[in-house]
């Protein structure tokens, strides 16, 4: 029989490279995957289902609760036409004296969705409730969360019942040390739950070192590496059609999420310091907006472009067009210090040599493949001459570029999911 695994991952899956490439791992190994994801109602291109092949299957759970999105909808059509609105407004009227204690509720209700701290809580209680209520669905053998924000939906799923059910847990960050997870209870609520599972999988050995101290055992170490490109394969974007630069302009690029604690301010303070070439960004995220206005002020918009984040499949093709790329993760949590960073192997893969933070996973790559610089990347003048050092020594640049394209049979999924595999059969 066929073994059915509900995996679960706490964003709109379209990017996701890593939880992409181990679900399709699952289903060519005959294993039946349905992933639960999250619904984004502002994206046509985002479906409620998708049948990625035969055996791989999504379903997006939706976002917000049936009742408020009605009311968006009613609220649109309001302000179309304001006899629509007018009857409203004498409806709510004629109920809040009929049904005083019901209209006060829902009217508290849909406020605090738009204007109160209450609204982000019941999106995210209604998106917990979908994805449990979804996951409970069918007859799964195993459950995969990704994460600890849907380890509690694989718990509950797996184990709250008579006949308890494998449950995987695969922690692609530092759940007790990262951005925006500076509360306690986070690291609470994993201490309790990591007593539940029957599996842990974390991205590498510097993560699972510091998962043994604090948890006293040593996860599954499985690497965050990319699938080999096929080396028929060389299209590359228009990219410098796209940003109206000459096609012998250097580009030294950044692509991945425009998040805090990138360095992307940094890699802006150096670019004037750049004796050549174009600071591009690939990605979207909170900060772009400061960014941009950040250029604007430095009065640096000719050597610095940005353009939107690219579905991961046609990724590669912007970053062939790379004299550079850049990984400069700056040290604000362990998260970041203990990172591999997909994107290192991004660039690898495309023959692209990096300028990267010298923390210790990513340099223990860097250095010992000789396939760039790394540099402290709290320092944009370090930056600026690892730039400049390999524009301008152009051999020393296409050396770090060939032993690129020679690492990358060694750092590429195709080999790592072999591991994967592994965990998976030793617990079905």
């Amino acid at each position: 029989m066929d073994k059915k695994v509900c995996m679960f991952v706490w964003n709109h899956f379209t990017n996701d490279a890593r939880v992409l490439r181990e679900c399709t791992a699952l289903s060519e190994e005959g294993f039946s995957v349905d992933l639960i994801c999250i619904h984004d109602p502002s994206d046509k291109n985002n479906l409620m289902y998708e049948k990625l092949n035969e055996r791989f299957h999504v379903y997006r759970v939706q976002r917000y609760p049936s009742w408020l999105e009605l009311s968006k909808r009613f609220l649109a059509l309001c302000k179309q036409n304001i006899w629509i609105l007018i009857a409203t407004a004498l409806i709510w009227c004629l109920a809040i004296f009929v049904w005083p204690i019901f209209t006060l509720i829902f009217t508290f209700l849909f406020l605090g969705v738009f204007k109160l701290k209450f609204g982000p809580v019941l999106v995210k209680a209604n998106i917990f409730l979908r994805m449990v209520i979804r996951g409970c669905s069918k007859r799964y053998d195993i459950y995969h969360s990704n994460d600890l924000n849907t380890l509690p939906q694989g718990y509950i799923c797996a184990k709250v019942r008579f006949k308890k059910k494998k449950l995987v847990y695969d922690s692609h960050e530092v759940q007790t040390s990262r951005t925006g997870y500076d509360n306690p209870i986070y690291g609470k609520l994993e201490s309790f739950l990591l007593k539940k599972i029957d599996t842990m999988i974390v991205e590498n050995d510097t993560r699972a070192k510091y998962n043994q101290e604090l948890y006293g055992f040593y996860p599954n170490v499985i690497h965050n590496y990319p699938f080999k490109k096929d080396e028929r394969d060389a299209s590359v974007a228009p990219l410098h059609n796209m940003l109206n630069l000459p096609s012998n302009e250097k580009l030294l690029l950044y692509q991945g999420g425009i998040q805090t604690g990138r360095g992307l301010d940094k890699l802006i303070q150096a670019a004037p310091l750049f004796k050549e070439g174009t600071l591009v960004l690939i990605g979207d995220g909170k900060i772009k907006k400061d960014l941009i206005k950040m250029v604007e002020e430095l009065k640096l918009s000719e050597k610095v472009k940005f353009i939107p984040k690219v579905p991961l499949a046609e990724l590669p093709k912007y970053t062939r067009n790379a004299y550079i790329g850049f990984q400069v993760l700056n040290n604000v949590c362990f998260n970041h210090y203990s990172a591999s960073s997909n994107k290192l192997f991004e660039y690898m893969m495309s023959g692209v040599p990096v300028v990267a933070c010298n923390f210790p996973e990513i340099k223990k790559v860097v250095e010992g493949e000789k396939v760039g610089i790394c540099i402290d990347s709290h320092n944009y003048q370090e930056i600026a001459e690892a730039v400049n050092t390999l524009l301008d020594d152009e051999q020393l640049r296409d050396r770090f570029s060939a032993n690129c394209l020679r690492a990358k049979n060694k750092y590429n999924w195709e080999e790592e999911k072999e591991h994967f595999l592994q965990i998976y059969k030793k617990i079905s």
